[in-house]
């Protein structure tokens, strides 16, 4: 079967010039280049999308608790955020939601709302009216997989509506998308989805496929939290409670929202109905989780409003003592972004120093 040729040369405006061709050799760095790729990606939809009043739009801001909506599946998320093109900042300066996406991935965090009270999850993409910009982003940039996929849906669908010339620009997008996506399912259905021309059977398909992976999920999800009721209720020892948080765990890696199991773990380290030593044992679980899913979760801990000074010292202690000094500096430094005592140039001229002394 012949293959598609590369799509034409794309001048994308973005600080000054970021272009990019077909046969372009594009790495995957951690640092500016790919932020900027990235912003590309959302600036040159901004014209494309029906024009919308912001102050019409709800802000994708905080824990916003709403009636269960399904989404993918007949099993929702815990909670759903709403979704704008804006919202507001520390300091009452303006915050574009493409913007804050960048900000996280520079990070390299996983994508959270505006006021960081919360990660990003699937269902925001279907129950919100999320802007072009922030969506085709969030298909790049999310550690979340599952985020990611889900980010191509709506932008698939609104393509689909489009007159052939408007077309043109998303299968340049989705070109991008192809190219720089951190999640190899995300770069394949991006090129099925642009090799169909966005044909809908291709976007019910992939849509299908991603809510065949969260629906079990989220049922094992629903299960384990009877679990948690039964320890809270003291109706379970901490052995097999941890025996059962080890198989949840097992079971749902890569298939449930990290926003979901994140939200999971904050409502266990928050509740006092949960023992400190269960706590101590789930700290260490995370302890041998990767670096930046164990980052998110302990930092997450660390910051909960009204947390048990014991927990707090016993995570730090760990931390220092099991992983080292450099990665006691890094989570001490998330901590601080998110109690919002460090801005994200602080961070980095922090971790630029660090490695000046290393």
């Amino acid at each position: 079967m012949k293959q598609d040729p590369p799509p034409p040369r794309i001048k994308l405006p973005i600080d000054g010039a970021f272009e990019t061709t077909g046969n372009a050799n594009v790495n995957r760095p951690s640092n500016g280049t790919r932020v900027n790729n990235m912003a590309s990606a959302g600036s040159f939809l901004v014209d494309t999308d029906q024009p919308n009043s912001p102050s019409m739009e709800p802000s994708m801001v905080g824990h916003q608790r709403s009636e269960e909506r399904p989404q993918y599946s007949h099993q929702a998320a815990p909670e759903t955020a709403t979704a704008a093109g804006h919202s507001t900042a520390v300091g009452g300066a303006p915050m574009i939601l493409a913007d804050h996406f960048l900000g996280c991935s520079k990070l390299g965090r996983y994508l959270t709302v505006v006021d960081g009270s919360r990660f990003v999850i699937t269902d925001d993409f279907r129950s919100t009216n999320m802007p072009s910009d922030a969506t085709a982003i969030a298909s790049i940039c999310s550690k979340d997989a599952l985020v990611a996929q889900a980010a191509l849906l709506p932008l698939s669908e609104k393509a689909q509506k489009m007159s052939p010339r408007q077309k043109q620009r998303y299968e340049r997008l989705f070109y991008l998308i192809e190219e720089q996506a951190l999640s190899d399912s995300v770069k394949v259905s991006a090129r099925t989805i642009r090799q169909s021309h966005f044909r809908a059977a291709e976007i019910r398909a992939i849509e299908a496929e991603l809510g065949d992976m969260l629906s079990p999920a989220r049922l094992r999800y629903r299960g384990f939290l009877e679990i948690v009721k039964k320890l809270m209720d003291a109706k379970i020892t901490p052995g097999p409670f941890l025996d059962e948080f080890r198989d949840f765990t097992q079971s749902v890696a890569g298939k449930l929202d990290f926003g979901i199991y994140s939200f999971c773990l904050d409502r266990l380290f928050g509740s006092l109905r949960i023992p400190t030593k269960v706590k101590k044992l789930l700290v260490l679980e995370i302890l041998k989780y990767p670096p930046l899913i164990r980052r998110e979760l302990l930092t997450n801990i660390l910051v909960f409003p009204g947390q048990a000074r014991e927990l707090i010292d016993f995570i730090k202690y760990m931390v220092t003592s099991e992983l080292g000094k450099t990665v006691a500096i890094e989570i001490e430094l998330l901590e601080a972004f998110k109690l919002k005592r460090l801005t994200m140039s602080d961070i980095e001229s922090s971790l630029n120093n660090q490695a000046g002394v290393a």
